[in-house]
């Protein structure tokens, strides 16, 4: 834990499931804090993860989980012949421009959280090879995995980002007052 998530509102579910997704996009937004575009798309370990492409793969990310639940099309859709796109900025993409659009995803995945019935209410997992046939996820199930991705590359960014610079996440999270 770099940050602090403050407790819930008696009974507020959504809110603290919120909250520590908002504490974990945190540590990835401050991955970032300070860099340009190139150090941002450098790759400092045999890894090929770049700290840019991580917030773009987030954003994707969350936001195709926000489709599925709305069980619409992604903004952006991925298939193998461009999946490793969605972990690298491309054709004028800038860490700004990601940022900004992570920003609008995460306040539509609030909206939506806010606004569904119900946590326990379901819906339909697409039709791949690793999910159950006719699988189904509830909404609380959907908060739990957005934090769960979410951390992981958090963890991700901690560790590219001393890599480039030797910054750790306490020395980010005191540059950025949080």
């Amino acid at each position: 834990m770099v940050t602090h998530v403050r407790a819930e509102t008696r009974g507020d579910e959504r809110g603290a499931l919120l909250a520590f997704l908002a504490e974990q996009r945190g540590g990835i937004r401050r991955a970032v804090l300070g860099l340009t575009d190139e150090q941002a798309s450098a790759r400092p370990s045999a890894s090929e993860l770049t700290l840019g492409g991580l917030v773009k793969h987030v954003a994707e990310v969350e936001q195709g989980w926000l489709a599925m639940a709305r069980q619409e099309p992604p903004a952006v859709p991925r298939d193998p012949s461009d999946w490793d796109e969605s972990f690298r900025l491309t054709d004028g993409e800038t860490v700004e421009s990601q940022l900004a659009y992570w920003e609008k995803v995460a306040a539509e995945t609030e909206a939506f959280i806010r606004s569904v019935p119900s946590l326990d209410d379901t819906f339909p997992l697409p039709d791949q090879p690793w999910f159950p046939p006719e699988g189904r996820v509830s909404m609380r199930w959907l908060c739990l995995h957005l934090i769960r991705e979410t951390a992981r590359h958090a963890g991700h960014a901690d560790i590219i980002r001393e890599s480039l610079d030797g910054r750790t996440a306490f020395e980010l999270v005191a540059l950025a007052g949080d």
